[in-house]
């Protein structure tokens, strides 16, 4: 008999509904290898982390959290944030501390629209609509350059500056990722978005660097959007779109759009990952903390779930990745959905669908 594999997993539910997400994920993975035959295990350490630790303790996370979360395989990550906390130390004190800090520069977001779930997009009841977003995740508009002047002068004068940082070698990398994720899809096109008609120095160099990339990927056809026109393309004309690459920021403004074209902010799954493996990875759904139905047990758990097949895929469990995709589809395929996706079941109810599907 081989042994069983054991990935040891940090689990950082942080604020709101992200304790009941994650909880969800954990359960749907735990349920699938129980059912491996002993192929694979999953050892949990959770971590208590995020506004509330902040409150009790002044910091969103442990000095020595980075340390700590360093060895190992993979951290799933809920939802940081809670309105007695500025949204601004939340996030720097623990999403993009541990994004940073482990040079996690791929971000990727599938946009996915499942069956029973009703698109506010018309097209998408009678066309085949799948794109996935690529967000440089490491640098760009949220680096953290800058700073606030002149406050001294008197009201009114404050000056703040906020400088988006493009490295030649930055936009490379994340450009490859999206080129090599781009071969392995049925409809091989890699989108670059800028805004290099108003932002002369980064975006251009984020355009001439994609145009000699691009030089490298003859197999992949490519096309390059300003923002503002890849906004309106998703809408309009998202069958036209396949891997989507884009800045820090503007990844993270269109992957929201796409989720939210898709149905709900609480289907949206995320990636983000260091793909040469020098530190773990993180895992996360995209919606926020929801603090309106924190507690209630509303919180869809579609995302956090497709976060874990997400995970699954990154340990080389592409198999079982594929089941936990399929049993969710499934799932809101028999009407099975939470409130925010016009349904009426509490998230333990499509917890126990999911895993009920898994075994069919």
């Amino acid at each position: 008999m081989s042994a069983t594999r054991t990935f040891t997993i940090a689990a950082v539910p942080a604020d709101g509904v992200g304790t009941e997400v994650v909880a969800a994920g954990r359960t749907v993975l735990d349920a699938l290898a129980e059912n491996s035959g002993g192929a694979f295990a999953f050892d949990w350490t959770e971590f208590p982390w995020g506004c509330g630790y902040y409150e009790r303790t002044g910091r969103m996370m442990d000095d020595d959290g980075l340390e700590v979360l360093r060895d190992f395989d993979a951290i799933y990550f809920g939802a940081v944030g809670w309105p007695s906390v500025p949204d601004h130390i939340s996030l720097w004190g623990l999403r993009l501390r541990i994004c940073q800090n482990f040079d996690q520069w791929a971000n990727v977001r599938p946009v996915h629209f499942h069956p029973g779930i009703t698109s506010p997009l018309r097209k998408a009841d009678d066309t085949p609509l799948d794109w996935v977003v690529v967000r440089e995740n490491s640098e760009g508009e949220y680096a953290g350059l800058g700073g606030r002047n002149l406050a001294g002068r008197g009201p009114g004068n404050e000056v703040a500056l906020q400088t988006a940082l493009f490295t030649e070698k930055g936009c490379e990398r994340i450009m490859r990722f999206a080129f090599d994720l781009a071969r392995g899809r049925e409809r091989k096109k890699v989108s670059s978005v800028t805004k290099s008609n108003a932002q002369q120095y980064g975006m251009v160099l984020w355009d001439e660097t994609f145009a000699r990339v691009a030089r490298d990927y003859p197999d992949v056809e490519t096309e390059s959007v300003l923002v503002d026109a890849m906004s309106a393309k998703f809408v309009l004309k998202p069958e036209d779109l396949s891997v989507v690459v884009a800045s820090n920021l503007n990844a993270d403004i269109l992957s929201d759009l796409g989720s939210a074209l898709a149905g709900s902010l609480g289907l949206a799954a995320s990636a983000n990952l260091n793909p040469e493996r020098r530190f773990p990875s993180m895992f996360e759904p995209v919606h926020g903390s929801a603090p309106d139905i924190a507690g209630k047990g509303l919180a869809n758990p579609i995302g956090a779930i497709g976060s874990a097949a997400l995970m699954l895929d990154h340990f080389g469990l592409s198999t079982e990745a594929d089941r936990v995709r399929a049993a969710i589809e499934a799932t809101t395929a028999a009407g099975i959905r939470t409130p925010d996706v016009g349904g009426t079941a509490k998230t333990g109810d499509v917890v126990a669908a999911v895993i009920d599907n898994l075994g069919r």
